[in-house]
């Protein structure tokens, strides 16, 4: 661990976050306010009610700190953490995604099941209709194999319709895919994706919600969730999708956020193309084949040299690996590029079996 980096919080400190993360009407906003004020969530669950007011948190919110609901929940997140294959990721801390930490409001806490490593690989989200179309759902499966298997995570958030199709997809040609839920991970939703989100964990795969582990099918907790989807990817890719879809909120979320944005067009005739001709009206990529993606994504980055340059000189990112092994924020740091445009050169020398990602780092591999 590098000097600077952030010292690793004690179990105490852990249970005032999940404490701080289960009241009601702290948000990820006041949640970094509290931090910001107090120094720890320690302190602020210690500090006064009237500390609390002055900084304009509710007042439900400070009466709820010495609740045993409270206590509770943060004493069931524990438990749950016990379990293989579960995990909380905190941010400011090593683990925690760089790209979702670079969005205005990341989540204070990420609980993941399934593997967390495979949210630091570069992703592309998929959303669309949960009332999809025949068609759309075939261009969402031909899509997502085709991502999947050029070396993309499939991110979305599995939904009915384009979202489970997608998730499907990524699965069915062995790429990994990351399902963002609007609920807590102990109170799947819904339940006629349970099977699916429980084959993702299986394979390598992972389901992730920033919200208590209890928590329900709330409206506003969607809008939420899609913004974590565009967070965690390099670009969105939305296939079909009417004017009033929650994937439009997802896309302007990822156009907010400086990703990509893309969608596929369809028939006039067909309300659910509607959604996605608005957006190419407002500037998103018109996709008709995986090569409008991939083109788009070759723009962020230097062209790699011919083939039979000496390996070592040939990219910037190389000579970097062939010196010492590398995590992608460290990459960044180190070669002065955007960390999306690292992440995107990344994925073509990966598939270039010219680097490998393993344990979360890269490494150079020798022709």
């Amino acid at each position: 661990m590098s000097p600077s980096a952030p010292a690793a919080l004690s179990p105490a400190e852990l249970e005032a976050r999940l404490r701080l993360h289960c009241l009601p009407d702290v948000g990820p906003r006041r949640f970094k306010t509290l931090l910001d004020a107090f120094g720890c969530a320690s302190k602020a669950l210690s500090a006064p009610a009237s500390a609390w007011r002055s900084l304009g948190l509710p007042a439900a919110s400070a009466d709820a700190r010495r609740s045993p609901l409270i206590r509770d929940c943060a004493y069931r997140a524990l438990a749950w953490l016990e379990h293989e294959d579960q995990h909380l990721l905190v941010l400011g801390q090593p683990g925690y995604p760089a790209l979702l930490e670079e969005i205005s409001d990341p989540p204070p806490l990420l609980f993941v099941a399934g593997s967390p490593a495979i949210l630091e690989q570069p992703q592309l989200a998929m959303v669309g209709s949960r009332r999809a179309s025949r068609p759309g759902l075939d261009t969402a499966t031909a899509f997502s194999r085709s991502l999947a298997g050029a070396g993309f995570v499939i991110t979305s958030g599995l939904a009915l319709g384009i979202d489970a199709a997608v998730h499907q997809a990524a699965l069915d040609v062995g790429g990994h895919t990351i399902g963002v839920v609007g609920t807590g991970l102990g109170n799947f939703y819904p339940q006629r994706n349970r099977r699916l989100g429980e084959a993702m964990i299986a394979q390598g795969s992972a389901v992730v919600s920033e919200f208590p582990l209890d928590a329900g099918p709330h409206a506003s907790n969607f809008p939420r969730r899609n913004r974590i989807i565009s967070g965690l990817s390099l670009g969105v890719l939305v296939v079909e999708a009417s004017v009033a879809s929650g994937s439009l909120i997802t896309a302007r979320l990822a156009a907010e956020q400086g990703r990509e944005v893309y969608a596929i067009p369809g028939s006039i005739h067909h309300p659910g193309a509607r959604g996605c001709h608005q957006l190419i009206r407002d500037g998103a990529v018109l996709v008709e084949t995986i090569e409008h993606i991939l083109e788009g994504l070759r723009g962020w980055h230097h062209e790699p040299s011919a083939p039979d340059a000496p390996p070592p000189a040939d990219h910037p990112l190389l000579r970097l690996l062939f010196a010492a092994p590398y995590t992608s924020e460290a990459l960044a740091d180190a070669v002065g590029w955007p960390l999306p445009k690292v992440l995107a050169a990344l994925t073509e020398l990966e598939m270039q079996a010219r680097a490998v990602c393993e344990g979360g780092r890269w490494f150079a591999r020798l022709r």
